[in-house]
């Protein structure tokens, strides 16, 4: 199967997965990171996560969980389809206002927010293998950021619908640290 099919067809699975688990549960699953991920994570590391888009899992209830904890929390920032990504403080994570839509329509910070290098990356992803290969949406933001800015703990977020027995992983995609779903922590690898 090509990419591009193979990522329809686990958008597909992840929507009907999604509308499966009634909205009240979907909101309490991943309140904070599980024991094994908190202990990778340095003490006042900045903390990237994603804010969810239809489908994805909750991050933006870890960037509220570290930042009640004293981490400073990044969210992507795209100044336009194929400039680099780049991250944004998000400076309240309770506070969806402070924030505008990128050019894909996933909410950012505004461009006058501080510029900040995440530590500790959680990452949306498509699909994940139980060794920590990821396919995402095929644009390439994340495996350019982490291949140009390393060493970074990268953690995918993930339902239990996503993962596969194998992927297309191709040289330039690079490997997450480990992956959490809402009943497992694959990992750290």
């Amino acid at each position: 199967m090509e990419k591009k099919q193979l990522r329809a067809e686990l958008k597909r699975r992840r929507a009907e997965h999604v509308a499966a688990i009634p909205e009240f549960q979907r909101a309490l699953l991943f309140r904070r990171p599980p024991e094994p991920v908190m202990a990778m994570v340095p003490e006042g590391a900045v903390i990237s996560v994603f804010h969810e888009m239809t489908g994805e899992v909750p991050a933006s209830n870890y960037g509220r969980w570290f930042y009640e904890r004293g981490h400073r929390i990044a969210l992507p920032w795209l100044e336009s389809r194929g400039a680099p990504m780049r991250f944004r403080e998000w400076t309240n994570p309770f506070l969806d206002d402070l924030l505008v839509p990128d050019p894909y329509g996933a909410m950012q910070p505004s461009p006058n927010a501080e510029l900040l290098v995440p530590e500790v990356m959680f990452c949306p992803l498509l699909g994940f293998t139980s060794s920590g290969g990821r396919i995402g949406y095929g644009a390439g933001y994340y495996d350019r950021w982490l291949a140009e800015n390393p060493p970074h703990l990268a953690i995918g977020l993930a339902w239990d619908c996503q993962l596969e027995e194998d992927l297309p992983i191709e040289p330039h995609d690079v490997p997450l640290h480990a992956v959490i779903t809402p009943t497992r922590l694959y990992g750290p690898f």
